[in-house]
């Protein structure tokens, strides 16, 4: 399948590429067959990350380091998605506004720079899925080369583990907005105290990899597989240590175990 996105993304590389890149599992192994092209044979291409209060700042530090190993230039935008009205208040549909506006400022620059096609990181099982943000792609035309082609999430880890990229097994890392239930108005000291909760807890457990930390006002709900529940019980007194400091007054574990979009109305 490695061949067939090569040949795919060479039919389009010479009229230029800006690949909107996050630094997640699926961008970053885009990322990294457009820099072997571009090393076979130099191409107009830019990587465009979006910095924003809604993701993690370990993601963006880990994002530069991703693009200047491949040599590619990176162009960082700063937003603030809390001026969008329907990511203030966590409307259901919010992912569909943020998007349009990040992609919008995408689109632009791309149209600046002379580069004809702008693309990202969804892929096939994201399809499946409850993206809002998917129609805002469709609307401004972002082409989805690993939806297109059918690359799998599996798919996508395994030729990035054949490939010899770290990112081959890096889990999900959503935007923080997730963490909310719908409709709660969101501001920066809730998604900043929200996100150096999760750090104090990934630091706690390092080998845990899926973990989220969802909240309803002063309770902290915690979601990880069923499977690491013993590790949280032999530390919950540095569990509740972490995040009473942070103006948790309940914390709590999910025993239905970690759920990707557990606020969603389609999740069960």
């Amino acid at each position: 399948m490695l061949k067939l996105l090569e040949d795919y993304l060479k039919q389009k590389s010479s009229q230029g590429i800006a690949l909107a890149f996050s630094g997640g599992v699926d961008s970053s192994f885009l990322l990294a067959v457009l820099g072997k092209l571009y090393q076979e044979n130099p191409f107009p291409l830019q990587a465009l990350t979006m910095h924003g209060i809604l993701q993690d700042e370990k993601e963006m530090s880990d994002a530069k380091d991703f693009a200047q190993k491949f040599g590619i230039k990176q162009k960082i935008f700063r937003f603030n998605p809390l001026e969008i009205e329907a990511v203030k208040h966590n409307q259901q549909e919010r992912c569909y506004f943020c998007k349009r506006s990040i992609f919008e400022k995408f689109s632009d620059y791309a149209k600046e720079q002379g580069l004809t096609f702008l693309m990202d990181g969804t892929n096939a099982d994201d399809l499946k899925t409850f993206r809002p943000g998917k129609k805002a792609l469709q609307e401004l035309v972002v082409i989805s080369p690993l939806a297109e082609l059918g690359f799998s999430k599996a798919q996508i880890r395994q030729l990035s583990q054949e490939l010899g990229l770290e990112t081959a097994s890096k889990p999900a890392v959503p935007c923080l907005a997730t963490r909310f239930a719908y409709n709660t108005l969101l501001d920066e000291e809730k998604i900043t105290r929200v996100a150096k909760a999760e750090t104090k807890l990934k630091q706690l457990f390092p080998k845990i990899k899926d973990l989220r930390l969802r909240v309803h006002d002063d309770l902290a709900r915690l979601e990880v597989q069923q499977a690491d529940f013993p590790q949280i019980f032999s530390r919950y007194t540095e569990v509740v240590d972490s995040l009473k400091p942070l103006g948790f007054k309940f914390i709590t574990i999910d025993l239905q175990g970690f759920r990707s979009g557990s606020f969603d109305n389609n999740s069960k």
